[in-house]
C-alpha cells in the first residue's frame, strides 16, 4: 500500500464517525452527512497533494466538507432561481385522476351507437386512419367522419368540453401504455 492508502485507511477507521458527526451538522441529515464525507474524501485523496499524517488530513478533509457544502448550497440556490424557466410542474396526477377520467370515458363511450362508438374506438384506440376504419367497418370516408364528429359531439355532452379530439387517446388507453 501507498503511503496516502495507509493515511486514509487510518483517518476513515479513526475519525471516519466524527467526519460523519460534522457532516451532519452542516446537512441536517445522516445519510447526507455520508454522502458529503465520501465526496470529501475522494476529492481530498485524488488531488495528488502528499497527505502523510492522519492530523492534516483530517484537517483537509474537513475543509473539503465545508467546500462541497458550500459548493451544493450555492448549486441549489441558483438552481432554485432558474428551474421555474426549465422544469415542469413537480407535481403529478395521481393513478385516481387517471381512473376516474378513465371510467368517465368507459361510461361515456357506453351511451353511443354502436357505430360511432366503433368509430372512435378504432380512431383513437387503434389508433387508425380513416380510410382504414371506412375499410374495417365497409363504409365511406365521409360516413366515418360523421360518426366520428357526432361521437365526439355526444361525448362533450357527456363528459365536457373536449379541448381536442386527441385528448381521447389518454383516457382510452390501457393501463402502462403511452403515446
Amino acid at each position: 500500500m501507498a503511503d496516502w492508502e495507509h493515511v486514509l485507511d487510518a483517518l476513515v477507521r479513526e475519525r471516519g464517525a466524527a467526519l460523519v458527526r460534522y457532516a451532519a451538522l452542516l446537512t441536517g441529515g445522516t445519510a447526507e452527512a455520508e454522502d458529503l464525507v465520501q465526496e470529501a474524501l475522494v476529492r481530498a485523496f485524488s488531488q495528488g497533494r502528499p497527505l502523510r499524517e492522519a492530523h492534516a488530513a483530517e484537517a483537509y478533509v474537513r475543509r473539503a466538507v465545508l467546500t462541497v457544502f458550500l459548493d451544493g448550497y450555492r448549486r441549489r440556490r441558483r438552481w432554485s432561481g432558474v428551474r421555474h424557466l426549465l422544469a415542469g410542474a413537480e407535481t403529478t396526477d395521481g393513478p385516481e385522476d387517471a381512473s376516474a377520467a378513465r371510467a368517465d370515458v368507459h361510461a361515456a363511450l357506453a351511451t353511443l351507437r354502436p357505430r360511432l362508438r366503433a368509430c372512435v374506438v378504432l380512431r383513437y384506440y387503434d389508433d387508425l386512419t380513416v380510410p382504414e376504419i371506412a375499410g374495417r367497418l365497409g363504409l365511406s370516408d365521409g360516413t366515418v367522419k360523421r360518426y366520428l364528429s357526432d361521437a365526439i359531439h355526444a361525448l362533450e355532452g357527456a363528459l365536457g368540453p373536449l379541448p381536442v379530439a386527441r385528448t381521447l387517446d389518454v383516457t382510452l388507453l390501457p393501463t402502462g401504455r403511452t403515446r
